[in-house]
């Protein structure tokens, strides 16, 4: 909405310093900060709220230590990183944009759904909240939505750029919009293509997996894309869920995660670092640095409550609406298959528990009894059944995730 406004006062008034809302880098450094200031201040009257209508989580008995003064702790503080996300995203991005949009959407609709899972446990006093069917078609949903958005809009393109003949890279060029667009020729096109890390001709097209229909199996295609979009939204929405299980984990490892998307998404924007670093140039993604912006200083903002030991959980309103957004960031920039290094946190937590669960039947059916690869799953809890505080697990994932992201970003020139 500002946006707008002070796009009106430069073009209309000519008010003196109101253009520097055009700019990209500007919106999302404010947004940063407001979003800081919302989850901060406005966190403490949510919490507050939160306490008094005693919507407290209740915590199982699992043995852990410490566990038991966990009891009644504030929980559905996921609202917290909705509102400190939205609120900023609506007043200073372009809300014509199909990828704004996109993730507006993905955040009400996982926060939903979330949101219902945290209201069935607290109010219904069902520790197992929402079916998991349910859960379920709620991520088939939304993944049929941005799957079929992302596929059929026509503003969602791809421009891949080629040198014009005799071209050379010089520091203008890099820094001149106006050089660039006179250096480069773009071919826009509807594509399936993503791309592949690590690999020098990294873009592959999901339309390939269908060729051998024949002639026109491109027309085919959303047959191929539209489940993989699924279940990418379906696995890490799953996987933060699953990460959700010691203060500060799920939202520090997600900030880390998509302050990396927030590079891709800004460099796959810009016509003259995704010529550079020859990759993909998707128009329009550029705006997704203000979502992103605000959605860091929500998660680190919420972090200022949520470290050990916490005065609030986010819950399934937080984690789900986490991994929803982080799965729907990475499919619009591209970067999907990105997934198990930049998010392995989310990966080797879900693993863990699919490790466990297979061994334990399986040596239950061999030997009559069933055993365990880990001391508890998911992976956190296995290091506090060893007696590692885990305001140290925390860290060390941390640093772990910290060091995922650095290597996701090195593989635009790692090939």
């Amino acid at each position: 909405m500002l946006f707008y406004f002070f796009q009106y006062l430069d073009r209309v008034l000519d008010v003196p310093g109101t253009g520097v809302f055009q700019y990209i880098t500007f919106r999302s450094g404010l947004a940063i900060i407001l979003s800081l200031l919302i989850s901060t201040i406005f966190g403490k009257v949510i919490i507050s709220y939160l306490r008094k209508q005693q919507i407290g989580e209740t915590v199982r008995e699992l043995g852990l230590e410490g566990q038991k003064e966990k009891s009644g702790t504030p929980t559905m503080g996921g609202i917290i990183i909705i509102l400190a996300t939205l609120i900023p995203v609506i007043l200073l991005a372009k809300l014509d944009n199909i990828y704004v949009l996109l993730l507006i959407v993905t955040t009400i609709w996982m926060g939903i759904i979330g949101f219902l899972d945290d209201y069935i446990k607290v109010f219904k006093h069902d520790k197992e909240g929402l079916k998991g069917r349910f859960k379920v078609i709620g991520q088939i949903g939304l993944g049929l939505i941005v799957g079929g958005i992302l596929y059929f809009h026509p503003a969602v393109t791809v421009k891949k750029e080629t040198a014009r003949p005799g071209t050379v890279i010089t520091q203008s060029l890099l820094t001149d919009q106006g050089e660039a667009l006179n250096a480069v020729k773009l071919v826009g096109e509807k594509s399936t293509s993503t791309t592949i890390p690590f690999f020098k001709n990294n873009e592959f097209d999901y339309s390939l997996l269908i060729s051998w229909l024949g002639e026109g199996y491109e027309s085919y295609s959303w047959l191929v894309f539209i489940p993989i979009v699924i279940f990418i939204i379906t696995a890490v929405s799953n996987g933060a869920n699953l990460t959700d299980g010691i203060d500060g984990l799920a939202a520090g490892t997600s900030a880390i995660s998509v302050l990396a998307l927030g590079i891709f998404a800004f460099v796959s924007g810009n016509i003259i670092f995704s010529n550079y670093l020859n990759i993909m140039y998707i128009p329009n993604i550029g705006e997704l640095s203000v979502f992103i912006s605000a959605f860091v200083g929500a998660l680190v903002g919420f972090l200022w409550y949520n470290t050990y030991p916490a005065q609030v959980f986010m819950g399934d309103t937080g984690s789900l609406t986490i991994g929803g957004i982080i799965a729907v960031l990475a499919i619009a920039v591209r970067k999907e298959l990105l997934i198990p290094v930049l998010c392995g946190v989310f990966l080797v937590e879900n693993l863990s528990v699919v490790m466990q669960v297979f061994y334990f039947k399986f040596t239950k059916k061999k030997y009559g009894e069933g055993r365990r690869i880990f001391l508890m799953a998911p992976l956190h809890h296995h290091y506090q059944k060893k007696g590692v505080h885990e305001s140290k697990i925390v860290t060390r994932f941390w640093v772990i995730a910290i060091f995922l992201a650095i290597f996701s970003v090195v593989s635009l020139k790692l090939r």
